[in-house]
């Protein structure tokens, strides 16, 4: 059976385009690159020759959804944002979240990628971001500018909610987590969380994704997963699965979480680190 029609555009008044700061083109960008990689001996990779990954479950075509990774816009992650629409293709991870430390400007940076290269009614981008307010990290969704740092959780929340985004409680109730939501904060705002994320791929054990999981459950909450990807190949480790269909605003995000299965795979923490360690370390070697 093949998958149902596709969602129609959002209505402009739910959701406005987001102006991009970019002096140049993205397509002059590209092609200035594109030739000094020729020059350089690397063989190109137009968007025709990806990898296009499709899953079908019962005659539905699925989708991974992973909200909570880092690019190199990131102070601690090189992955290139040029280089993650093929791995979401290779993945089938067809919608992430860019929720890169104290900036914004890498999701809206990938939306233009993926628009220049005509992989925008496959794969889907929301610009987000990881805020560090005063009592520990809260993510930021469908953002349209920086949220500044250091401010207290409920004015973070406030200015998430003047953009018209949405409140994602990330990391779970690790202890070890360093920049974890304080407990005390997390109850404070907790009428005002949209989703949680239940499956972080980097907790220091997996039995917080599962306190995380009976905390959202017992207050009817969305769930989500989060690869917390630091290397190309972490994006797409942690995900929700859900029947395909690009996401533009946030009702469609809540809707396919409801929808979607929450799943991944654990690392543990001192494991990930070295692996990331080597991940960096071979990518200077490849393309």
């Amino acid at each position: 059976m093949p998958p149902g029609p596709p969602l129609p555009p959002p209505n402009p008044q739910e959701a406005r385009e987001i102006p991009l700061r970019r002096s140049w083109p993205v397509a002059l960008v590209h092609a200035v690159q594109d030739r000094v990689g020729a020059a350089l001996g690397w063989a190109p990779r137009p968007a025709a020759t990806m990898q296009n990954n499709i899953v079908w479950r019962g005659g539905v075509q699925v989708m991974r959804v992973d909200l909570h990774m880092h690019t190199e816009v990131s102070h601690d992650c090189r992955t290139p944002l040029r280089d993650i629409p093929a791995w979401m293709l290779r993945t089938n991870t067809r919608v992430i979240a860019v929720t890169d430390h104290d900036q914004h400007r890498g999701g809206p940076e990938l939306q233009a990628i993926i628009r220049d290269q005509g992989l925008d009614d496959r794969l889907s981008v929301i610009p987000g971001e990881e805020v560090t307010t005063s009592e520990g990290e809260l993510i930021g969704l469908f953002l349209q500018e920086r949220i500044p740092p250091k401010l207290t959780p409920e004015e973070t929340v406030r200015e998430i909610r003047a953009q018209g985004g949405l409140v994602l409680l990330q990391h779970g109730f690790d202890p070890l987590k360093r920049y974890r939501l304080r407990p005390e904060a997390t109850e404070r705002i907790a009428a005002d969380i949209d989703i949680v994320e239940t499956f972080n791929s980097r907790l220091s054990r997996h039995r917080w994704n599962r306190a995380a999981a009976e905390w959202a459950r017992a207050r009817g909450l969305p769930m989500s997963a989060g690869s917390d990807a630091h290397t190309l190949r972490d994006i797409g480790e942690a995900w929700v699965e859900a029947p395909f269909r690009t996401i533009h605003t946030p009702e469609q995000l809540l809707s396919t979480l409801r929808e979607g299965v929450v799943a991944g795979r654990w690392t543990h923490p001192a494991y990930a680190f070295g692996q990331k360690q080597w991940r960096n370390f071979n990518g200077q070697f490849r393309r």
